[in-house]
């Protein structure tokens, strides 16, 4: 039994890898600031949700201590603008590695995951990537004296998520949904491919000193998503694609929303295309977006509720 930290383990990619390191038989620490938010883990048998901050490096030391492997999975999508970043992403996405990794090697944790973005770039558009940069940055530079694997997934999709989820729910509200950047690219990863290499590069020791892109096996356009979305929420809209003014307004406007949609950032972020030519690694097939997303966005029909179990039925049939 291995013994694991998950620094983001009560949210959305965290949950599932949180549930297989269990499967696989290990002892899993899931520090949360607010333990009511990971009660969704609590009851696994396993699992220890501590009450901590991770960003204190007193707790951080702690928390690690005796630990065999520390997965970092914190990422945020939103923060104050600033050059080449604002206090919220400097915190998260740079600083924090850089503390996981001096908690890691104070304690003789051998290795360390650490989950950043595709196409992340010190050069990058946004402040977002170019915080996921840096973090990757501080994770490389450790490679010397730790085990170190990073992972660039593109957008993550899954039942818990905040994309295709929100379009759908936008989509029950608005008669029209006007688009910013419509033709921006992504590669959606299912959140189940993305916690199985997580948990198989902790058993690989080919792993360390990795780097893998994480994404599904097509390449969809924005438009194209907020359509399928649409589709099987069975709100169907009339999709009117923004140009690239328009986008940028449309961004800076949602900044004053009480609820947080879209930014500027955002914007500059899909500048880039999410897309890899990469395959995913240890053998991992890439699971499709057809063959999840019905199941949560249309509901748990006679219909939708088997999509998954075809897919892999026949993918098993497939690799006999």
């Amino acid at each position: 039994m291995a013994r694991i930290c998950i620094l983001g383990g009560s949210g959305f990619v965290g949950r599932h890898v949180v549930e297989k390191l269990v499967e696989r038989g290990d002892f899993v620490v899931v520090p949360s600031r607010r333990r009511e938010r990971a009660k969704h883990l609590i009851t696994l048998p396993t699992v220890d949700v501590v009450q901590a901050d991770v960003h204190d490096p007193a707790a951080l030391a702690r928390l690690v201590a005796g630990c065999d492997a520390v997965v970092n999975l914190v990422g945020i999508l939103h923060g104050r603008r600033g050059e080449p970043y604002g206090p919220e992403f400097r915190r998260a996405h740079v600083e924090l590695p850089a503390k996981a990794i001096a908690a890691c090697l104070a304690a003789g944790v051998p290795r360390l995951v650490h989950v950043s973005a595709l196409k992340a770039a010190p050069d990058a558009p946004s402040e977002y990537l170019r915080s996921k940069a840096d973090g990757e940055g501080a994770v490389v530079a450790a490679r010397g004296e730790l085990g170190t694997t990073i992972f660039r997934p593109s957008v993550v999709f899954g039942p818990e998520d905040r994309f295709l989820n929100r379009f759908a729910e936008l989509q029950r509200l608005v008669p029209v949904v006007f688009l910013g950047s419509p033709d921006a690219k992504f590669q959606p990863v299912y959140v189940g491919d993305v916690a199985r290499a997580i948990v198989a590069s902790l058993e690989n020791p080919d792993a360390a000193g990795r780097a893998y892109d994480l994404a599904g096996p097509t390449v969809y356009t924005l438009r194209e998503l907020v359509e399928y979305a649409g589709q099987l929420a069975g709100h169907p809209r009339l999709i009117i694609g923004l140009g690239p003014r328009l986008s940028y307004l449309q961004a800076w406007a949602m900044e004053f929303s009480p609820v947080e949609l879209l930014s500027r950032d955002n914007y500059h972020s899909m500048k880039v295309d999410s897309v890899s030519g990469e395959p995913l690694p240890f053998g991992i097939h890439a699971t499709p977006l057809d063959a999840v997303a019905p199941v949560y966005l249309q509901g748990f029909y006679p219909r939708s509720r088997y999509s998954v179990f075809r897919y892999y039925a026949g993918r098993k049939a497939r690799e006999v």
